[in-house]
């Protein structure tokens, strides 16, 4: 006979009262009879983040003890109490089963609040999320309960606070099992569906309070970071053709008895129509069979996420890993957000970039105008950016194609050339890495080396560039043919088959050749080369220059060594800082003052005992004679605006000045006893290097040169 069930019960009013040995006490009241049952109650007002960890804990050991041998036998939160034959009324069994069930139920809530709970210390959150997933390991017949892993994913998604302990938990301790990782995907996908759902539905309802707007864009990006962390630390699965065998937490994984009424609690196995049940030998599943759903979820919860309004830093993170942790585990390719990402330019087509041309290369992806956005992409902050080595390993990959046509090969190896005159030295490194193979590769370019000014410059140009529009360019461009030294390349215009390429020269490499860094002018000599004669040539690693900064060429530098070291010698001291043929038609006066100091007052030679005084005098007349023609030197450059000097002449100019300074200092610290001139000489050294490389708009590193400067003027 059923033992009666149980009267209501009301919680107790103070459940202070209680101490840790009382509630020891009822707890082995539960679990020694049924009699004691009105202890259940009790104890569940303890599970709570409210109360102290260890009432909570001591509670939840004993509540745990109590429903882990029930499960098997309590029914489905839904089913309604069944009726006798005989008699209207439902079986007492039945009710007492039903009222444990929905204990139960109240049970596993209280533990997902104190495992969401910012009040609940890391050690007890452990145990909870432990105990909660024994009984989604048990709660269903033995089998895997995903009703009960939905609430606590949805609680921790939904939750307000990040919980990154619980996260790290989860994945660390239960994202090995197969099974979790195939409902995690489950849930992922209805998570970020609801999420977009909610998204459009807050667009369309746009109200006047800004507050309330916030807080849910809060909310909706936190829960997304949430989700994001979930899908992109499960492991990924094996290879199926290794036959591995893959363990699983929910006892027979997921297969359904026949019969079995499926209620809210199941409702995710409802949904999922194509999983059947399935036969497993010591708790091991077919990889192949196992491989095919799991990739069929993995690319739903992918393609799910990737819908959401993602943070740009979430956006950028999945960006840099989704051509190899994603795309080659989908089952259908993910084109939709790569072209939009493609399109929206910057840093983020740059990281696109990756994964769009594995989907051309492997997956037969045909993306219009794709060499129209890569060339759109080469601008002067691309070689600043975080990511520029891989961008130039996969800008050389995609112009590897012999295919391409002379036009678009023409037009990035100009476009690059350009780019050459303003990009720090480790970008032009880069530049005559990438042209060079372009020049191999292509051989219809090498026009570009050296193209003579003449009337028939234009006809070089592709049948693709001429044949659409003859009619808009090429009276214009013909015209400007026959004018001689008009570079007919547009750096402005976005279509390389616009940009008239063809029809210039690479004169900006030739530029090179004196360039102020040593690696440069020396590597651009290898585009001295006949480049068509493949045999003899070999294409450049961009791999090796594409990482290059400031520091790994100094690095560099230092470690070279060095066959000859070129020493200076001068015949006669010499004693000016420039020779009169060196700016003809200019004179240079001295001071009234200066020029007094050489000679006495009366306009005679003092005695044969001041002839010492006599000599410094003189020197520090000359010296300051010479350091004056410096200044005027420097006055002279700041005379001319930066358009009307060419950056090779200021590049000259840099060149010839210091060297000049540098002759003049040499000979002048040894001679002067004064530290003035030699101060006035170092600032005058500065100010030539920060006229001119303001001038020309030479490098970045020259802005140290004016704090330099901005020093010395200063203790001056």
């Amino acid at each position: 006979m059923a033992a009666p069930p149980p009267n209501p019960i009301n919680k107790p009013r103070n459940p202070n009262k209680h101490s840790l040995k009382d509630l020891k006490t009822l707890g082995h009241q539960l679990l020694s009879s049924r009699t004691h049952i009105n202890n259940l109650p009790l104890l569940l007002t303890y599970i709570s983040p409210n109360f102290p960890p260890q009432h909570v804990l001591e509670s939840l050991l004993s509540l745990h003890s109590f429903f882990s041998p029930l499960l098997p036998d309590l029914p489905s939160s839904s089913r309604s109490p069944t009726h006798n034959k005989d008699n209207d009324e439902p079986d007492a069994d039945v009710i007492y089963k039903t009222w444990l069930r929905s204990k139960f139920d109240e049970f596993v809530k209280s533990l997902v609040d104190v495992a969401v709970s910012p009040k609940a210390e890391d050690a007890l959150k452990e145990v909870v999320l432990d105990t909660l997933m024994e009984f989604v390991k048990t709660g269903n017949g033995g089998r895997f309960n995903s009703a009960i892993y939905h609430r606590f994913l949805v609680n921790i998604v939904q939750s307000t606070e990040s919980l990154d302990f619980v996260l790290e938990l989860l994945s660390s301790k239960y994202f090995k099992y197969i099974d979790i990782r195939y409902f995690t995907y489950i849930n992922i996908e209805k998570f970020a569906k609801n999420l977009e759902v909610k998204d459009i539905s807050d667009g369309k309802t746009e109200s006047g309070d800004k507050v309330g707007e916030s807080d849910s864009r809060k909310s909706l990006e936190l829960s997304i970071y949430k989700i994001h962390y979930i899908i992109s630390n499960i492991p990924l699965l094996e290879d199926p053709k290794q036959n591995s065998d893959y363990e699983l937490w929910g006892g027979s994984g997921f297969s359904v008895k026949k019969g079995e009424s499926k209620g809210p609690s199941q409702h995710l196995k409802t949904e999922d129509k194509d999983l059947k049940s399935e036969k497993h030998d010591n708790d091991v599943l077919s990889a192949g069979n196992y491989a095919k759903k799991m990739k069929l979820k993995f690319t739903k919860a992918w393609i799910s996420f990737l819908r959401l309004p993602l943070p740009i830093d979430v956006y950028k993170e999945v960006l840099s890993n989704l051509h190899q942790a994603v795309i080659p585990h989908l089952s259908n390719p993910i084109i939709d957000f790569l072209t939009r990402s493609y399109d929206i330019g910057g840093v983020v087509s740059v990281m696109a970039l990756s994964s769009l041309f594995i989907l051309m290369t492997k997956h037969g992806l045909e993306y219009p105008n794709f060499y129209e956005k890569l060339y759109v992409l080469l601008l002067p902050s691309i070689f600043m950016a975080k990511h520029r080595a891989k961008f130039f390993q996969l800008l050389d990959s995609c112009l590897k194609s012999p295919l391409l046509p002379a036009y678009l090969a023409a037009a990035f190896a100009k476009k690059l050339s350009r780019l050459a005159l303003v990009v720090p030295p480790s970008g032009a490194l880069v530049i005559i890495a990438l042209i060079h193979n372009l020049l191999r590769r292509h051989p219809s370019i090498n026009c570009l080396v050296h193209q003579e000014d003449s009337n028939d410059t234009t006809d070089s140009n592709s049948e693709a560039e001429r044949g659409d529009n003859e009619d808009e360019f090429g009276a214009s461009t013909n015209i400007a043919a026959r004018k001689a030294g008009i570079d007919h390349f547009d750096n402005e215009e976005s279509n390389p088959l616009k940009s008239h390429a063809l029809g210039s020269s690479l004169w900006e490499i030739d530029s090179l050749r004196h360039h102020y860094c040593p690696p440069v002018s020396r590597f651009v000599q290898s585009l001295e080369n006949d480049l068509t004669v493949r045999a003899k040539t070999t294409e450049v690693n961009v791999e090796d220059f594409s990482s290059g900064s400031y520091a790994t060429i100094f690095g560099e530098e230092i470690r070279r060594r060095v066959k000859q070291v070129p020493v200076a010698f001068y015949k006669a001291i010499p004693t000016s800082l420039f020779s009169e043929s060196d700016f003809s038609g200019w004179t240079f006066k001295e001071e009234e003052g200066e020029s007094k100091g050489k000679k006495s007052e009366n306009g005679v030679s003092n005695s044969s005992g001041d002839k010492d005084g006599c000599c410094t005098k003189r020197q520090r007349g000359e010296d300051r004679s010479n350091i004056n023609e410096i200044r005027a030197r420097v006055l002279l450059l700041r005379a001319f605006p930066s358009p009307h000097l060419p950056s090779s002449s200021s590049i000259a100019i840099v060149g010839w000045l210091l060297l000049h300074i540098t002759r003049h200092l040499m000979f002048l610290a040894p001679v002067t006893p004064f530290t003035t001139p030699r101060s006035l000489a170092t600032n005058l050294t500065l100010q030539v290097w920060e006229t001119c490389a303001t001038g020309a708009n030479l490098c970045p590193c020259f802005l140290l040169l004016g704090f330099l400067n901005s020093v010395v003027l200063g203790r001056e």
